[in-house]
């Protein structure tokens, strides 16, 4: 007979170092099974009294632009400095399996026997924010597990990737010379999303020109509310030049956000999007369970009933008032 897991103990572990721990945890947070899900609610009560501490950092950008290599830099440099490191670093899904695809834990295999630094790949399983759904829950693991910064490198699938935003306290977006006029990607939605901008891959032809169109869109854009004005911090991640300078950045605007108050904004407004995921997820696992949608489709494809009706029909079998579908 299995012996029966023990969350706290768990957490306890975790909250040591203890990096087999932290991996339990987040592959329970990350599991879709029906047993996975039934510990979901218990490691987020036990967690919940050792978060809020890490300043968590999304970096994101196009493909190509060196994400991965400026990630494992960024790591590099801040252990320098002593602080504790966690990366989640966010892959694209196998269609036939569901798993990780691209492996980041093997392109940073340098920081693979340091006790200071926790990396785990996750699968984005499809979703097209570039995030995995159960991103939060790996987050709230780290940053309870004693992490003083947790980075999280998405998936780059372009201008939609812009969920880290809803995540991270500060985001770095990363461009590379060569890959599209700056002033053109300053107009690309995604950038707008942007704390801080790195040019990486600087000692290419044209990477002064792309900081310098970067620069001139900012000096143009409106300023922050709060008085930040985003830097553009030109670096070559193979080598780690600049990536000091990147780690300055990314300090002052964590400044920034305690003196302006922008981080419980933020914090407030990431509780908010995860407790509305929780909800939505389960309502959407009950409908499943009911097996009702299937019947009401049918009378809505035959005519016999509009689709508001008919989700308010399934809205009353889950206990909520009629009315709210055709309302809302």
């Amino acid at each position: 007979m299995p012996r029966a897991l023990d969350v706290a103990d768990l957490v306890a572990r975790a909250r040591r170092g203890e990096h087999r721990a932290v991996a339990r945890l987040i592959s329970l947070v990350e599991s879709d099974t029906a047993a996975g899900r039934a510990h979901l609610r218990e490691v987020a009560v036990a967690l919940a009294p050792y978060t809020g501490r890490a300043h968590v950092v999304g970096l994101t950008g196009p493909p190509g632009v060196g994400k991965s290599t400026s990630t494992s830099a960024l790591v590099a440099a801040l252990r320098r400095q002593g602080r504790r490191v966690g990366v989640l670093a966010v892959d694209p899904s196998s269609p036939f399996s569901g798993g990780a695809l691209l492996g980041d834990r093997v392109r940073m295999g340098e920081h693979a026997t340091d006790d200071g630094v926790f990396i785990r790949s996750m699968a984005s399983r499809g979703h097209l924010g570039g995030l995995a759904w159960s991103t939060p829950q790996a987050l709230r693991v780290l940053d309870a597990a004693g992490c003083d910064v947790v980075l999280i490198e998405t998936v780059g699938v372009g201008q939609s990737e812009i969920e880290v935003v809803a995540l991270a306290d500060t985001t770095v977006v990363l461009l590379a010379p060569g890959m599209g006029d700056g002033v053109q990607a300053a107009k690309a939605g995604i950038l707008e999303v942007a704390d801080v901008f790195a040019v990486n891959k600087a000692d290419r032809a044209g990477a002064q020109r792309t900081v310098r169109d970067l620069e001139q869109a900012i000096a143009m854009a409106p300023e922050d509310p709060g008085g930040w004005r985003r830097p553009v911090i030109a670096t070559v991640a193979v080598r780690g030049d600049g990536v000091d300078d990147l780690v300055a950045a990314l300090d002052a605007h964590r400044v920034w956000l305690d003196g302006s108050g922008d981080r419980v904004r933020r914090r407030r407004a990431r509780a908010a999007a995860e407790v509305e995921a929780i909800t939505l997820e389960q309502v959407r696992r009950r409908i499943g369970d009911l097996r009702a949608a299937g019947a009401l489709a049918d009378r809505v494809a035959s005519g016999e009933l509009d689709p508001y009706r008919a989700a308010d029909e399934l809205l009353g079998t889950l206990g909520v008032g009629p009315g709210v579908a055709a309302s809302g």
